[in-house]
């Protein structure tokens, strides 16, 4: 995922670009650095707040009653909203910092806890009617034990809603760039950027895979891929975005997924 102001850009123009392509992971995805700047830009800005979240959100549709886990909750704005609509939600995050945001919007009694996609998780097996994973596969380089663990914890039946970097979109922002030489569509390939925000850098590292690769993934994690959708923003982007939404009414930037556990 790109910072909030070239990710805006890019999925209005598809000309934006990272500030290098690698081979090499970078150490750490560093939220907790800028976790208050970041939070303020995601509550109100075009591409979170009035394109992904509501594009998962009208995935998720009638969740009252139903058990939902927000992988990589972040400071809790889809969880806030899914609980508003009645469902019972537990979150977790790497994050720390996060979190910190998230217990402050939601309140003490929310099931939070720090944990990593991808490794163990802390929840039964058969726990959860829905989990969203909302902009979070995109930072593994291997989906295998992340949907292993997503697919474990699921009752049968259950929904994976899942939102990540548009791979044509990423494919167009590098190909504009002129990184042909550097980076392959068909290949699974690390880039990073250097993210500053609130006078504070951190060095973000983001895997693209071809479509196929998700859904080979996804089906060979015992997933049923039901949609694959590419939304529009939400209707009232057009009025308190209406130079942007005029320039470009639909536009590549996240694809969306349904998934039932098998």
């Amino acid at each position: 995922m790109m910072s909030n102001e070239d990710q805006e850009h890019a999925c209005s123009t598809g000309l934006t670009s990272p500030s290098e392509v690698t081979g090499e992971r970078p150490q750490v995805n560093d939220y907790t650095s800028f976790a208050k700047v970041y939070t303020a830009e995601n509550e109100t800005n075009l591409i979170n707040a009035y394109y992904e979240r509501p594009a998962m959100l009208a995935l998720a549709g009638e969740v009252a009653g139903r058990r939902i886990l927000d992988a990589g909750c972040g400071s809790g704005p889809l969880f806030g909203a899914l609980r508003d609509r009645g469902a019972i939600v537990s979150g977790f995050d790497a994050s720390a910092g996060m979190l910190e945001l998230a217990r402050r919007r939601l309140g003490d009694s929310a099931d939070l806890q720090v944990a990593d996609l991808g490794s163990p998780l802390p929840y039964s097996d058969d726990t959860f009617d829905d989990v969203v994973a909302s902009l979070v596969l995109h930072y593994l380089e291997d989906w295998g034990p992340a949907l292993a663990e997503l697919r474990r914890i699921l009752k049968p039946g259950g929904r994976l809603i899942a939102s990540v970097d548009h791979p044509f979109a990423i494919h167009l922002m590098h190909r504009q760039a002129g990184r042909e030489a550097e980076y392959d569509y068909f290949d699974i390939t690390n880039w990073t950027e250097d993210w500053t925000k609130g006078g504070q850098s951190a060095r973000m590292s983001i895997w693209h895979r071809p479509l196929h690769a998700m859904t080979e993934a996804f089906t060979g994690a015992g997933f049923r891929i039901t949609v694959i959708s590419e939304p529009e923003p939400d209707p009232a982007a057009r009025e308190l975005f209406p130079e942007a939404i005029a320039a470009k009414p639909r536009f590549l930037c996240f694809l969306f997924f349904v998934l039932q556990a098998e």
